[in-house]
């Protein structure tokens, strides 16, 4: 059997080539659905407690109803067994889609959910520092709007979309999204961080960045090794020009760290510290 060749579904297995959803599936026809995305390594998923605090926030703001599976360890359980069922012993990247039933058009007849984990290899068992920095950019044609969807990570992704597509036409690495008020939000999958002297800081929630869980653990290891930590303010471009260091966080890469904005270069002396902490409390090392 070829690795990574079933997918797990409402508690089924089921090999991947030979599965497929109804049609009518909410997500694909309303957007109506979440997902996380996490990493894990053998038999351990790195922040999962955490991936499931973030899920359950979203789905009580959308009225989902939350499964016995979700709401308890067991769904943890199933998904290792999926990893093992995949034989991927190394990295791997899962991601976790929760969608509401098949049923109704704009109004859902009810709000009962399913769930569908997919697996796939990656190459980064542990975090690992980008050897080479990014070059970035701010989009500046779509701004995202603030309200109470923003901190969810949501199956609708346009605005993400079209900020990889310009960075992809403009043959840069990643780009920054801004809110309505022209303050910074986040990249295209990543929260944002600025290091300026002994100071970190990064978006606040309220200016509607994904609430990330990556974000969540590097201002913990920030404030423990003795950073200033600003996550409640927001952020301008002139700071972004100010700043020593930037760098971009998510569940599956750690930390990227950025070496260019425009005529700016940026410094990673601190983003590879971070990393060094980061995989320390993730895998125990």
């Amino acid at each position: 059997m070829a690795v990574n060749s079933f997918i797990l579904h409402n508690g089924e297995y089921h090999f991947k080539d030979e599965f497929g959803l109804n049609v009518n599936n909410r997500a694909f026809c309303y957007g109506d659905a979440l997902f996380e995305t996490m990493h894990a390594n053998g038999s351990e998923i790195q922040f999962f407690e955490d991936h499931m605090i973030r899920l359950k926030y979203g789905m009580k703001i959308l009225k989902m109803e939350i499964p016995s599976e979700i709401d308890s360890n067991l769904l943890e359980k199933e998904i290792i067994k999926l990893l093992h069922k995949n034989k991927l012993y190394q990295g791997v990247r899962i991601r976790l889609s929760v969608y509401r039933n098949t049923g109704g058009k704009y109004t859902p007849i009810d709000n009962a959910v399913s769930y569908l984990v997919e697996t796939e290899y990656i190459e980064n068992d542990l975090y690992a520092l980008n050897k080479k920095g990014l070059i970035i950019d701010i989009y500046n044609e779509i701004r995202k709007p603030v309200n109470s969807f923003s901190n969810l990570k949501t199956s609708n992704a346009l605005l993400y979309i079209m900020a990889g597509l310009y960075a992809k036409e403009k043959k840069l690495d990643d780009c920054i999204i801004i809110n309505e008020e022209g303050n910074i939000v986040e990249g295209i999958s990543s929260n944002i961080f600025l290091i300026k002297g002994e100071t970190l800081c990064t978006p606040a929630l309220n200016d509607g960045p994904v609430a990330g869980v990556m974000r969540k653990q590097i201002l913990k290891i920030a404030d423990s090794v003795g950073f200033n930590i600003s996550h409640e303010k927001s952020i301008s471009e002139q700071q972004l020009l100010d700043a020593n260091e930037v760098f971009f966080t998510n569940s599956i890469s750690g930390i990227k760290w950025v070496l260019a904005y425009k005529d700016k270069r940026y410094y990673h002396d601190n983003a590879k510290k971070l990393t060094t902490k980061l995989n320390s409390i993730a895998f125990n090392l």
